[in-house]
């Protein structure tokens, strides 16, 4: 985990920075995976971009998300990614779909958003890159027999990144958080 003198500097940490702890961390551990989330696709590019060597996915909000048919994802981004070889995976949020179509209907909670709600007690960013590591391995794109890196944030860009072993989302607690390079103070 980051080591600062004051813990609260990881919040004002800008990318790049959590970039260069990312690609240390990897470089030592031997790791080849690096997932992101982004919804614009800013956040994915600059990691693709950086990460060219590496099998990067990057993970978007699934098209409906926000409004209808609407894909957050800009198409300039998807470009700077694709030509960078990075992956983009668009699907549903592990946890989420169906679990939040009963809470809003029926205005009752299911598992899946109890899960969440249980991680974002370590951060919003942990939560994410938790998920899109499920979302990632369930779609194929990452496998649940090596470890990767994950990239999460809390709102805009990315502030959060851990080392772990994905699962598949019917096998959850079977993921394994190895290590937090970094989160914000909360």
């Amino acid at each position: 985990m980051l080591k600062t003198e004051n813990a609260k500097e990881v919040n004002a940490m800008d990318v790049q920075t959590l970039l260069n702890m990312v690609k240390k961390r990897a470089e030592e551990l031997g790791v080849k995976t690096i997932l992101v989330a982004s919804t614009t696709g800013e956040t994915g590019a600059k990691v693709a971009e950086s990460f060219s060597d590496y099998n990067v996915v990057v993970v978007t909000h699934s098209t409906g998300f926000v409004a209808p048919d609407v894909q957050e994802l800009k198409t300039e981004n998807r470009e700077r990614i694709l030509k960078a070889g990075g992956k983009i995976l668009t699907t549903t949020h592990a946890f989420g779909g169906l679990g939040r179509a009963v809470r809003r209907k029926f205005g009752t909670y299911q598992s899946d958003e109890i899960v969440a709600n249980t991680l974002r007690i370590f951060g919003q960013g942990v939560k994410v890159a938790v998920e899109i590591a499920i979302m990632a391995a369930d779609s194929g794109l990452l496998s649940v027999k090596e470890d990767a890196i994950s990239i999460g944030g809390s709102g805009g860009g990315a502030d959060t990144a851990l080392v772990l072993r994905p699962a598949n989302v019917q096998d959850f607690f079977d993921v394994k958080v190895h290590e937090i390079i970094c989160k914000p103070w909360l």
